[in-house]
């Protein structure tokens, strides 16, 4: 079973670096979303900081979306998703890689370059430290509770806004979270107790959202 979590991994990473420019898509919008906020706002650097994380969740938070088409599509399209369902490997072990793919090909890009963004808000080393560390933690969560509302529209027509009001709901703790250990760093508490939250999500969501995921997914295709 770890093999064929390891082989749906792999096929997933090898066909995003072959059709690299709709992961770029997805990062590009992450980076205009977060820099035009500071080009509206205004220079004055306590304004900045201020509103630095909830920016940068936002816009992690969106380019979560615009990335859940291509979760499931593509396999649905061309058969290979009835194919997996009929190879006797548990579906919810094969979601499992494919959602570790999505992330790695999404969310932790986006938590590396908020490395390089907090600094256009000039946030000091320990909020920064802790956005980075919000950020790692709580998208995993984000691709988790994507999937699910993926597997539940696959194949609806106008499945992109079918899912955007499925999950956005459902974003908005891990959201809130995510800001509130950002916050906290800022002003000098430790991030710690958020931090440990948005842990507990994302375990959550890697316990019970594959099996959900799985029902789903053989609803959409029966």
């Amino acid at each position: 079973m770890i093999g064929s979590l390891l082989a749906v991994l792999r096929r997933d990473l090898l066909l995003a670096v072959r059709q690299r420019g709709d992961v770029a898509n997805v990062l590009m919008f992450f980076v205009i979303v977060v820099t035009m906020f500071p080009l509206g706002v205004g220079p004055d650097k306590d304004t900045l900081r201020l509103i630095a994380p909830g920016v940068v969740w936002v816009a992690a938070l969106l380019s979560a979306i615009v990335s859940l088409g291509r979760l499931f599509a593509l396999d649905y399209a061309d058969g290979t998703l009835e194919q997996i369902m009929l190879s006797g490997q548990p579906l919810s072990l094969t979601v499992l890689g494919k959602i570790a793919a999505h992330w790695l090909v999404t969310g932790m890009p986006i938590t590396v370059m908020s490395v390089a963004l907090a600094m256009v808000f000039d946030m000091a080393a320990v909020p920064g430290g802790a956005l980075v560390a919000s950020l790692l933690l709580g998208t995993p969560c984000l691709s988790l509770i994507g999937a699910v509302g993926a597997a539940l529209t696959l194949g609806l027509r106008g499945a992109g806004v079918l899912v955007t009001l499925l999950v956005l709901p459902l974003y908005v703790p891990v959201l809130i979270c995510g800001a509130l250990a950002v916050d906290r760093a800022t002003a000098g508490l430790s991030p710690a107790p958020w931090l440990m939250v948005l842990a507990a999500f994302s375990l959550g969501a890697t316990v019970l959202a594959p099996w959900a995921i799985g029902a789903a997914l053989r609803v959409s295709v029966e």
